[in-house]
């Protein structure tokens, strides 16, 4: 097997299209709209891959094409290229390798290597953090904004992110202390999830501490995604935050939901246009608004102002809670 990242030059060219899907390939994704064989479906695109080189008949699954490919790089979809170009002695490494993937993609906290190995690969568990690779631009000795100098970098130093992660601290060590006081919050009380096991709702409320002594600041800080999905269970999470005399406010799915999963449960999108409208009714202020908000691969919507940035509202989290619970319990009412 060899690797090539994704470029138009490859389009037509016969390939095995991992993690990402590419046009006139043969999917081996999670990602949603993906034609991947059944027999190896499975929640991360590194699983799958595993699944793959494991097959008795995995010469009829890929039609003999040796080219690998992916348009975008991640933690899993570093893993499901290497898991492709290592073969049959990459399932030496499944008990690491799966964990890894799922901490990337799906920001759970199965052992701290995993997670930890995951942030020397991509980076923090938020989606919205663009800074890159830390690996990468380690061994570049400079920043890389180019994803296939990523995998160029990246791939021949996989095995040993995953068998001696503790020797990456000083590229894990700054993010994972983040998650871990997250982590430590609900373990010790300052943060809480209640779960409306009817409404199938997590109500999660953070302690500001956790972003630091000033609190939560909606330019600098996202949600901690990874301590969040480590204690919520529902199929949809209202995170409220402390900010400003108010409170801040998101609405996710869980960090899965946005890939095709065979063992995690299928979450359905809801319509919340008419939650919106009366959440905004209820605002006292006119300066942010309730919106409905895609822009990360989990989440529904958002109190944010003009900038797109969360913004501090007037009303309590018993209230939104309340309207988001009679919203689903409606929709669920609807569809039975």
């Amino acid at each position: 097997m060899r690797f090539e990242y994704y470029t138009e030059k490859l389009a037509g060219v016969p390939k095995l299209s991992v993690d990402g899907t590419v046009d006139h390939a043969i999917h081996f994704s999670h990602w949603k709209g993906n034609q991947t064989p059944v027999s190896v479906k499975a929640d991360t695109s590194t699983e799958i891959a595993l699944n793959l080189v494991a097959a008795p008949n995995r010469d009829e699954l890929t039609q003999g094409i040796d080219l690998v490919t992916n348009n975008h790089f991640d933690t899993d979809g570093v893993l499901s290229v290497w898991t492709m170009l290592t073969g049959e002695r990459a399932l030496e490494l499944r008990d690491k390798l799966i964990p890894a993937a799922e901490a990337g993609d799906f920001c759970e906290l199965s052992t701290e290597n995993a997670v930890r190995a995951s942030i020397v690969i991509q980076g923090s568990d938020s989606p919205i953090d663009d800074a890159g690779s830390p690996l990468a631009q380690q061994l570049a000795n400079d920043t890389v904004d180019d994803d296939r100098r990523a995998y160029e970098l990246v791939l021949p130093h996989v095995e040993h992110v995953l068998t001696h992660t503790d020797e990456y601290e000083s590229l894990w060590r700054e993010a994972w202390n983040r998650i871990a006081v997250a982590v430590e919050s609900f373990a010790n009380g300052s943060s809480r999830v209640e779960e409306d096991q009817e409404a199938k709702l997590s109500i999660v409320t953070l302690a500001p501490d956790i972003f630091g002594s000033s609190g939560f600041h909606p330019a600098f800080h996202t949600a901690p995604f990874t301590a969040i999905s480590h204690h919520a269970h529902g199929e949809l999470f209202l995170i409220a935050t402390p900010l400003d005399e108010g409170w801040a406010y998101r609405i996710d799915y869980p960090y899965y939901s946005w890939a095709e999963t065979m063992v995690r449960p299928s979450i359905k999108r809801r319509d919340f246009n008419s939650l919106m409208t009366r959440l905004n009714e209820l605002e006292k202020d006119g300066y942010a608004k309730w919106k409905l908000d895609s822009s990360e691969l989990a989440s529904a919507a958002k109190f944010s102002n003009q900038n797109g940035k969360l913004a501090a509202s007037s009303l309590q989290p018993d209230l939104v809670a309340g309207q988001l619970r009679n919203g689903l319990l409606e929709s669920i009412a609807v569809t039975r």
